[in-house]
């Protein structure tokens, strides 16, 4: 007789957006025409952040599109081994799964080359490949600002954040906008910010650091920033604010955590590691500034790593770092 099997998890994280994979130089210092060999690893921000949540704990799935290639099905065994459903990873029949190579240089803010033309897959998005009732009743729903940058994924995204609707507080339910601002996604920075400033109504979490906030509302002192979007009703702003830490903003109160200290390998990856450990604090109830703290942890030891899926850390591991700080 078969051993029986535990029924699947309700899921508690959809992530919708970018899928591709990474490819990381494996000789560092030298620029990407000199590179002989690279390392593969799944990537994407929506992607990672689906990652780092199944890595702490939750059930996830990320609503995106991959290429019929070999790529899409690496795209497809990789989120599986990851705990991460891949049922909403639909096909765009005549496109390629995007791939993305990693200048490490500087490793702090490495640049990166997208191969995602004539458009990605992800960006492609339709009202035909939502799981609305998903969307409508999973806890947490996490979205982008790389989703709305093209049609016919912006007019898909902003209908899906619609027919959720902005959740009420105390309900235990999120709705997170992380502003991914890439400049060479956007035809000119005014457009996106016509962009979030309509899918700011529907959130009830905004993140970015100070170069996104300042796309999204017009300016990158993250104070002013912060209050800037809770004017547009966010529950809860994350503004990063790099070596300086994270500024915290809820209707009540404002605060700075401080950043965990670590030395940076790659810092491709931290700001989802980020996301994913927001995602796994809001489910659990904490405070913002716990919050913030948890998910300054998990982007730091994601820095001291290289790759991005592949680093995504446990919570043992977060809860060692956090113990190592304590005892300073």
């Amino acid at each position: 007789m078969e051993a029986p099997t535990d029924p699947p998890r309700p899921i508690e994280v959809l992530t919708v957006g970018r899928v591709g994979v990474d490819l990381y130089p494996e000789q560092s210092g030298v620029p990407l025409s000199q590179v002989t060999t690279f390392a593969r690893s799944l990537g994407g921000t929506a992607t990672n952040v689906a990652v780092g949540a199944a890595r702490l704990g939750h059930s996830s799935a990320v609503l995106t599109k991959v290429g019929p290639d070999e790529f899409g099905t690496y795209v497809r065994h990789a989120l599986t081994g990851f705990g991460v459903d891949p049922a909403y990873v639909g096909t765009a029949p005549d496109l390629l799964t995007p791939v993305v190579f990693c200048a490490l240089d500087p490793p702090e803010d490495p640049p990166l080359l997208f191969y995602r033309l004539p458009v990605a897959p992800d960006l492609t998005l339709t009202a035909q490949d939502v799981p609305w009732d998903l969307v409508r009743d999973v806890p947490l729903l996490w979205v982008t600002g790389t989703g709305v940058s093209v049609e016919p994924a912006r007019q898909t995204q902003h209908d899906l954040l619609a027919y959720r609707g902005r959740p009420e507080p105390g309900t235990g339910r999120w709705t997170v906008l992380d502003l991914d601002w890439r400049a060479t996604f956007w035809p000119s920075p005014q457009d996106a910010r016509r962009e979030y400033a309509e899918m700011l109504t529907s959130v009830d979490v905004a993140v970015g650091n100070r170069a996104e906030v300042e796309v999204a509302v017009g300016t990158s002192d993250p104070e002013e920033a912060a209050r800037r979007l809770l004017d547009h009703g966010v529950r809860l702003a994350l503004v990063k604010k790099g070596a300086e830490g994270v500024l915290v903003a809820t209707q009540d109160a404002m605060t700075t955590v401080a950043p965990q200290r670590v030395e940076v390998v790659c810092g491709l990856g931290a700001g989802d590691a980020f996301g994913g450990a927001l995602v796994h604090g809001l489910l659990s109830g904490w405070d913002a500034p716990r919050c913030a703290e948890y998910a300054n942890a998990a982007g730091a030891i994601v820095a001291s790593r290289l790759a991005c899926a592949d680093a995504m850390p446990t919570v043992d591991e977060v809860d060692a770092l956090l113990a190592q700080g304590a005892t300073r």
